[in-house]
């Protein structure tokens, strides 16, 4: 008598994983006085292209996130840098969206997603429009860790 084994492994398929930072990606410090340094002295203008190419959006959504029109960031483009409330906005911005990969599980479109739409414990405002002060990024803040512990909001 021949017994068939019926197999319920499936094959591994790991899934694209993110670098162990998203800092180490972007090539900036995480913390420190060399981060404290760079956004003082303002970030090199061409941050803005690797900050929106990992996070999966258009420089100009980035750009109006941190409250830069385009006049402005035409010559931010001129001068090479961002001046330092503009940086400091940008590191928001990169730790904000760190914090929601964290709470997505390293998807980084799940977590582009979120950013980008109305989130209800946020007054139906989108995570993304919400870096301009910082008592509204502290507030997405917030509700991501809400939202980690399970927190309904």
């Amino acid at each position: 008598m021949e017994m068939k084994v019926l197999s319920s492994i499936k094959e591994y398929l790991p899934e694209p994983q993110i670098p162990q930072s998203v800092w180490i990606t972007l090539g900036l410090p995480s913390r420190g006085t060399r981060l404290h340094d760079l956004v003082r002295e303002g970030l090199p203008f061409e941050c803005l292209a690797r900050i929106a190419s990992f996070l999966q959006m258009q420089r100009g959504v980035i750009s109006k996130a941190i409250c830069i029109a385009p006049s402005t960031l035409a010559r931010r483009a001129k001068a090479g840098r961002f001046n330092t409330v503009e940086s400091d906005r940008l590191v928001a911005l990169v730790a904000v969206f760190e914090d929601a990969l964290y709470l997505f599980e390293n998807d980084v479109a799940a977590a582009t997603e979120w950013m980008s739409l109305p989130v209800r414990g946020l007054g139906s405002k989108r995570p993304i429009d919400m870096l301009g002060t910082r008592v509204e990024t502290k507030a997405v803040f917030d509700l991501i860790g809400q939202l980690e512990k399970g927190v309904l909001v």
